[in-house]
């Protein structure tokens, strides 16, 4: 396993990610919308899983649920063997900070900084020394092949080298797992060819991924496709 995306182990367990008979309402008016309805899902370590479905399936209510960012309104959650489904907004928001990297549609990097110093956030907010930062994040552009770019801000680089950065900084803290919403959603297609390489990459050095995304491209590249339809999954919640 490379040791820029080597990950922490917060359980011995082959499954990493485990739900069972999860369900998320949410009020609407005065109805209440099925957002899951009933999911079973494991992921083992070193997987690399899409979700897929039409808009509205449950795609990113069921990462947001596996990310600890939203609670089920029934059913458990556990990630490394231990339950996240109930914990507190506090324990919730440092179990994320050490154990899920997050990729996203947009980015999200900070303008302000520069590429070096967006990698480095999440140890920043982790506490780590400061040496340690740079020398993590530079490391850390230099595996997704952006070294030369560590001083240049958001703005000074394309789209595809800023979701180089963004999966850089979701590897700051070494999580055991990362999640990715969409992230080629904003790019054209060679530039997402080469993040679905990155991706690949990712897994085959050690990291446990799962995506949510409409790109065939991305869900293609995967070991394995899960299939939503109107909160439930059809396909796919076990290995073959």
């Amino acid at each position: 396993m490379s040791e820029a995306t080597a990950t922490q182990d917060v359980h011995v367990d082959r499954v990493l990610v485990s739900l069972r008979d999860v369900h998320r309402d949410y009020p609407l008016g005065a109805e209440r919308v099925h957002a899951l309805q009933g999911v079973t899902l494991d992921v083992e370590r070193g997987d690399y899983v899409a979700i897929v479905g039409p808009s509205g399936c449950g795609k990113s209510t069921l990462l947001n649920l596996i990310g600890v960012i939203d609670q089920p309104t029934s059913g458990t959650v556990e990630i490394g063997g231990k339950r996240v489904d109930q914990m507190s907004d506090w324990e919730a928001t440092s179990f994320r900070l050490r154990n899920i990297g997050f990729v996203f549609q947009r980015f999200y990097l900070m303008p302000i900084l520069s590429a070096l110093e967006n990698v480095a956030l999440p140890m920043a907010e982790a506490g780590f020394p400061k040496e340690e930062q740079r020398m993590r994040a530079a490391e850390l552009l230099e595996y997704v092949g952006l070294s030369s770019r560590e001083r240049h801000r958001p703005s000074q680089l394309s789209g595809g080298e800023q979701q180089r950065v963004a999966i850089a900084r979701a590897l700051a803290n070494r999580p055991a797992l990362l999640l990715a919403d969409e992230p080629t959603g904003e790019l054209d297609a060679h530039t997402g060819a080469e993040i679905i390489s990155l991706f690949q990459r990712l897994n085959s050095d050690g990291a446990t991924i799962l995506v949510v995304t409409h790109d065939e491209e991305l869900a293609g590249a995967a070991r394995r496709k899960i299939h939503m339809r109107d909160g439930r999954i059809v396909d796919g919640a076990v290995h073959p």
